[in-house]
């Protein structure tokens, strides 16, 4: 299949309004006779629902967890990124597109740049409107604070808690629409199939969690706004509820997956201290905007940090980086972290971390306006370690985090599987092999409030959809898969936990597809996890039956995915042989440590089409064209 990226004619800036204007639309009246299933209830989720209930369709929404409240979007906490430029600092819709294409080490579409850029500027005033209490100066106007990779401030935040208000901003928007009849929700149902007919997608599968039922639901559409793959590491920022599963089926049933080598290492995270974790604590890169990033200056220095003078500290990224400091992005603090702490200057017991310090802007500011900036996240901190960051500085290490791989989608956000769109961190387009932070929140709600409604209105009224009902064979077929899975898995009765298994593939995907990667590590790892799948399906241990609560079978499922899975992603890694944004192969960086691009090469995204389990995959290529931007060796010094 040729990947057909759908991208309007016409200059960068006229694009998405030429294309709404050029798509076909749904009258109000014929918007009440197509039913849409979205799979989600995070921010992109949540934004399409509530959209979508809005203008009137039939929305049938789903959620894995007992409420949409606890969808991972409320773990976000530095900000959201928009070009309003209320700081007079210099900031427009160009600079945000200059930012997130250069951030994304020209790996990433212009246009879907372009139109995340466009659009972020309304992000802000429908949350405003929704009533999300972002921060606001002292004259009243919003405030905003600056974020790594960029040199002006444009991210707008409710103290450490953005995800957490934006996210219940999307969902009250969307509760209205189910009060109102027109979003039909169902909590605690995890997507187990895509059903697909004549090439379409028209439904899914799905377990409920609290009885175990196999369900089928038919639709017009499906919407998957179903996050991303970070869980795979096992440790990472994510909840341990994020999983791949969904996005997983639906590439199995034809969607293309794109780029799942481009994971982003976040570097301000609370280090990891034993086996006894199940993940780990994000402390917000908006940290950085008053925190100095340090190590000392002597190997292996085992003094507390209030005991080491001025001029025995490294301030690492202020020294490599002087025009961006600590508000470098976050691959090359993640990298320059690993580098010092290779070097044997990190701190804390397994010498796995850093500083991040705020004694100066204690100092200049006052505690109280660091508590004012930071309060939530400083006492979060304390509960976790017992140390008080007021008084000391925070320890800190890179971990997995937000994943800009994903299912390959066109302008309009459908896979390569038609009625298929993918929204937010489910999708691979706007981000590239890196993402700035504060606009995984940007993108989640420009794709649920401003572009799926535009987009999915076209391919509905464009598109030949007869009637279909759960009865037909294709529901029944998927139904019958999903059970026998289910079954053959507890049917093992092995002698190892999903848990175990997990934790040891997430190990090895750490160290040998994680922050710094090798051709050798790659085939070690390629050689690896086809045993350890073999194993899980031999060892695995499940207790218990699928028809009623069982929490160890929903995870043993989701391992199950992630095995075959990660396989994709140590290939991907492999075939890509450059280093951009979170891709490091150790063996193309420049002189100085930084990330080389083969642009020649591999200007494009790589998208795999699915031939069946441990059989080599497909990969195809869509050809990545840069007029506006031109790339260059990124450089934040």
């Amino acid at each position: 299949m040729a990947l057909d990226s759908k991208i309007p004619g016409g200059p960068i800036a006229d694009k998405w309004d030429r294309h709404k204007f050029e798509s076909k639309l749904v009258s109000p009246a014929n918007r009440r006779k197509f039913t849409v299933i979205v799979v989600g209830t995070g921010l992109a989720g949540g934004a399409a629902s509530a959209a979508l209930g809005e203008l009137g369709y039939n929305v049938k929404t789903f959620c894995i967890h007992d409420s949409p409240r606890r969808a991972h979007s409320i773990a976000a906490q530095g900000g959201i990124n928009a070009a309003k430029n209320y700081r007079n600092d210099g900031d427009s819709v160009e600079r945000l597109f200059y930012d997130t294409v250069k951030g994304g080490d020209y790996r990433a579409r212009e246009a879907n740049v372009y139109r995340l850029a466009q659009v972020s500027v309304d992000i802000i005033d429908q949350c405003v409107a929704q009533g999300v209490p972002f921060a606001r100066e002292y004259g009243g106007l919003l405030d905003n604070r600056s974020f790594g990779g960029a040199q002006v401030s444009r991210t707008f935040y409710a103290r450490g808690q953005t995800g957490q208000q934006l996210l219940i901003g999307a969902y009250q928007s969307m509760m209205r629409q189910v009060e109102a009849g027109t979003v039909e929700l169902f909590p605690q149902r995890e997507m187990l199939d895509l059903v697909v007919i004549d090439g379409k997608a028209r439904g899914i599968i799905t377990r409920n969690l609290v009885t175990g039922e196999i369900e089928k639901h038919w639709g017009d559409a499906v919407c998957l706004g179903t996050g991303g793959y970070g869980t795979a590491y096992y440790l990472s920022t994510n909840a341990v509820n994020s999983n791949v599963t969904a996005a997983w089926r639906c590439h199995k049933r034809g969607a293309y997956f794109a780029n799942p080598c481009f994971t982003q290492i976040h570097p301000t995270c609370i280090p990891v201290s034993g086996d006894h974790q199940s993940k780990l604590t994000l402390m917000s890169e908006s940290l950085r905007n008053d925190g100095r990033v340090w190590v000392p200056k002597k190997h292996a220095d085992t003094r507390k940090p209030d005991q080491i003078p001025e001029d025995e500290r490294d301030y690492y990224l202020e020294r490599r980086y002087p025009s961006f400091g600590n508000l470098v992005p976050r691959d090359v603090a993640s990298r320059a972290a690993k580098a010092v702490c290779d070097e044997g200057r990190g701190v804390g017991e397994t010498g796995l971390a850093v500083y991040l310090d705020f004694g100066d802007s204690i100092r200049r500011l006052g505690e109280d306006t660091i508590r004012a900036r930071y309060g939530n996240l400083f006492d979060m901190y304390e509960k976790i370690t017992d140390e008080n960051p007021y008084k000391m500085p925070m320890r800190i290490f890179p971990a997995v985090h937000y994943t800009m791989g994903g299912l390959w989608v066109d302008y309009n956000l459908m896979s390569t599987v038609p009625g298929l769109h993918v929204l937010g961190e489910a999708n691979f387009s706007d981000h590239g092999a890196n993402r700035l932070g504060a606009s995984a929140l940007m993108q989640g709600l420009a794709d649920g409030y401003f572009v799926l409604p535009y987009t999915l209105a076209h391919y509905l009224a464009s598109t030949p959809l007869p009637k279909v009902t759960t009865d037909h064979p294709a529901f029944a077929e998927a139904a019958a898969g999903t059970q026998d899975r289910i079954n053959r898995i507890l049917a093992v009765k092995g002698d190892r936990t999903p848990r175990e298994i997990h934790r040891e593939l997430g190990k090895l995907l750490w160290n040998k597809v994680g922050m710094g990667r090798t051709a050798e590590g790659l085939q070690e790892a390629l050689a690896r996890i086809p045993a350890m799948r073999e194993e899980f399906w031999a060892r695995v241990a499940v207790p218990g039956d699928a028809n009623n609560v069982n929490k160890n079978l929903e995870y043993a499922g989701r391992v199950a995915d992630y095995l075959e899975f990660a396989e994709l992603l140590a290939r991907d890694a492999l075939e890509r042989r450059e280093s951009c944004g979170g891709h490091f192969r150790e063996e193309f960086q420049t002189a100085e440590g930084e990330a080389q691009r083969d642009d020649e090469q591999f200007m494009h995204a790589a998208a795999w089409e699915f031939h069946g389990v441990g059989t080599t995959p497909t990969r195809h290529v869509e050809p990545l064209q840069f007029e506006h931007v031109k790339p260059s060796q990124r450089s934040y010094k």
